[in-house]
């Protein structure tokens, strides 16, 4: 396809991604889920990303791309379009190099997401109903302030570091057979894909996604990247377009990725009760959605299968009445409050 360049993303750029960032990082653990290995005849496991320094994957991608600047970059700072974790990632590996940091968000993100970037630092600025409006700022921060953007997904260097996930998962777990990759824009399940087949080539990698506003999904049912109107969902950290120039992530997706699957709002509180009363765990809704896949019934013949939990940062009010059986729709009420 014109314009893409997957070639660009490579095996050893991962593996030098990983030795880049190791010290900034924290190398999280797999644990068995007997709770889902029962429901689904599998042999689950859950990769605990969310356990990451700032409480999400998107630490790793962000630290390499702020490592791998010039000097010249460093010093004009750098810009960023979030919906709440690439923004806490970035605004985190920017105020341990030294280097200013602004965020532009849409008023769909919610609130706790917003304290958590502005608590490492960055300048925050709310643009807009959607990404694609708070991406006009960021061009012009670009154009008349000299910032170096690094954007949430499509970026060799976000890319890479995310796949140094799919590096330390296949080490902690040799004979994994199925992942299940939140799937947004495609940073993470482009950089796991492309890490893992590598070693597995048989590997079996499945995103999934909310479904509604599902943009990657919808762009590949299209063929092309398109615009997708975004929804308040508690997924929010899976908001937002792909980039209608999308260089890279868009086609990874098309070639490495074997499946995506959709869950409902429903199915993403069920698994958020789930994690929380079975797991012990507490995870953002976009962190769940392989289990909400999983305990759907979604995912045909899983065999030796990893759930990745992507993120735990969410409004621990919110969590407390989904934990409490709320359902989905009354969780997307809450976040179109926020809004």
């Amino acid at each position: 396809m014109k314009g893409r360049k997957i070639s660009s993303v490579s095996l050893s750029a991962i593996e030098k991604a990983r030795l880049r960032i190791a010290p900034f990082i924290r190398q999280t653990p797999i644990i068995p889920s007997p709770s889902l290995s029962e429901q689904t005849g599998g042999d689950i496991h859950l990769k605990l990303e969310q356990l990451q320094i700032t409480g999400s994957f998107k630490l790793r991608g962000a630290t390499n791309a702020v490592l791998s600047l010039t000097k010249d970059q460093k010093a004009n700072g750098v810009v960023g379009v979030s919906t709440g974790n690439h923004g806490r990632g970035l605004a985190y590996a920017a105020q341990n190099a030294g280097v200013k940091c602004i965020i532009c968000m849409s008023e769909l993100v919610p609130r706790n997401k917003v304290e958590g970037i502005r608590s490492h630092g960055a300048e925050v600025r709310i643009i807009g109903r959607s990404q694609d409006d708070a991406q006009v700022e960021v061009d012009r921060l670009v154009t008349e302030e000299g910032m170096t953007m690094l954007p949430p997904f499509d970026h060799e260097d976000i890319i890479t570091g995310q796949g140094t996930l799919g590096l330390e998962l296949q080490e902690q777990l040799p004979d994994v057979g199925t992942v299940l990759v939140p799937l947004s824009g495609g940073g993470l399940v482009s950089g796991v894909a492309h890490a893992m087949k590598a070693k597995i080539p048989a590997i079996r990698i499945i995103g999934v996604s909310m479904d509604q506003g599902a943009a990657m999904h919808e762009s590949q049912r299209a063929g092309k990247p398109i615009l997708v109107e975004e929804y308040p969902t508690l997924a929010d950290s899976l908001g937002g377009g792909i980039g209608l120039n999308n260089l890279y992530t868009f086609q990874m997706v098309r070639e490495l990725v074997d499946d995506i699957v959709l869950v409902t709002e429903t199915e993403i509180a069920e698994a958020i009760r789930h994690a929380y009363w079975q797991e012990k765990l507490v995870i953002e809704g976009s962190g769940s959605v392989g289990m909400a896949a999983l305990l759907a019934g979604k995912i045909e013949a899983p065999g030796t299968c990893v759930s990745l939990i992507s993120g735990c940062n969410i409004d621990m009010k919110l969590h407390k009445r989904l934990s409490d059986g709320e359902n989905g729709d009354v969780g997307r009420e809450q976040l179109e409050v926020e809004a």
